[in-house]
């Protein structure tokens, strides 16, 4: 994870920042501050166009911004880049110009693909956008990955760490990986665990519970709640920190009835869905239904927020006073923006 700086090959070379939120503003606003020039490219009049400029960014269209870069950074969310990069980037993409994305979703599946005379390189934040920004100006960071797709130029490596360098990634460390590992295991962990997988199991949890004729009110707290708390212990030092923590009670529970939850059977499930995810089956799924217009996922949303626990979670986390600063300032659902 350690290098030599590499900044240097970005600071006399314009970057644009294509897309304006959540990943998009925070990367823009570090770069900036890390001394490299930065316009930023959005939708004229869209929301993002005054924003950007109330940052103290500059900022014009994509293709003008994309017209006058050496590396182009598109962070619109996933199933938009494609159109955004034929219509707007493509026809304007100087020669050599790097384009870096940062998750490699598109690049993958060949949803997207540069001319082989251009640099194509990753540099992923292991975080969501508010918390890119917030710790970079706590002086610390953001752990990334960092991967070359195409190196016609023979630096795309030394650039994506540079632009890591810059968006204050290296400050907590870098990691080599690839467009195929980095994809493939951060749709397995938002499927299988972080959110699907996570959901689900506060979802049964508390439904066990309320059929079992308990108060939801005490079923979110058991199942949804204190879920936080057992997560932080875990993040600050592992399986360890949690045992270490937790009452005798609770970790002979954990080590004897875990298994019993998480079964062979589970294991296989998941297997099916990165194999799904490694064969491409998940990516043409996704990108039938946004080109569809999205109705079954809409309505899938809707059924998910229309379960009891929403409501009863609403309800609960409204009489906790030291709740509101953190919902404020909670990261915006999609990790790119409007172009």
């Amino acid at each position: 994870m350690s290098f030599e700086s590499n900044n240097f090959l970005l600071q006399d070379r314009t970057v644009a920042v294509v897309g304006y939120g959540s990943q998009g503003r925070a990367q823009a606003l570090n770069l900036h501050d890390s001394g490299a020039r930065v316009i930023v490219g959005v939708r004229d009049g869209g929301p993002s166009w005054a924003r950007a400029a109330e940052d103290g960014l500059e900022r014009t269209t994509v293709a003008a911004a994309v017209g006058q870069a050496d590396l182009v950074a598109l962070l619109v969310p996933d199933m938009e880049q494609p159109a955004v990069f034929e219509q707007e980037i493509r026809p304007h993409l100087r020669p050599g110009a790097a384009l870096l994305f940062s998750h490699g979703f598109n690049v993958h599946y060949g949803q997207l693909e540069a001319g082989s005379e251009t640099p194509v390189v990753m540099v992923a934040p292991k975080g969501p956008g508010n918390l890119v920004r917030r710790t970079y100006e706590e002086g610390r960071g953001v752990p990334c990955l960092a991967a070359v797709h195409q190196d016609p130029n023979g630096d795309a490596r030394d650039v994506a760490y540079a632009y890591a360098e810059l968006i204050g990634g290296a400050r907590a460390g870098v990691i080599d990986t690839t467009f195929a590992e980095e994809t493939e295991t951060d749709l397995f962990g938002e499927q299988a665990v972080l959110c699907g997988g996570v959901t689900e199991l506060v979802t049964a949890g508390f439904d066990t519970l309320v059929e079992a004729g308990y108060d939801p009110r005490v079923a979110f707290f058991e199942c949804c709640h204190e879920l936080k708390l057992i997560v932080d212990l875990i993040y600050e030092g592992g399986f360890e920190r949690m045992h270490r923590f937790v009452s005798d009670t609770a970790s002979y529970g954990d080590v004897t009835r875990g298994p019993k939850i998480i079964t062979d059977e589970t294991r296989q499930r998941m297997r099916d869905v990165l194999a799904a995810i490694q064969n491409g089956t998940f990516a043409r799924e996704w990108a039938t239904e946004h080109a569809r217009g999205g109705d079954r996922f809409k309505e899938l949303q809707v059924a998910d927020v229309a379960h009891p626990l929403q409501e009863v979670g609403d309800k609960m986390r409204a009489g906790f006073a030291w709740n509101a600063a953190e919902v404020e300032d909670a990261a915006p659902r999609h990790q790119g923006a409007e172009a």
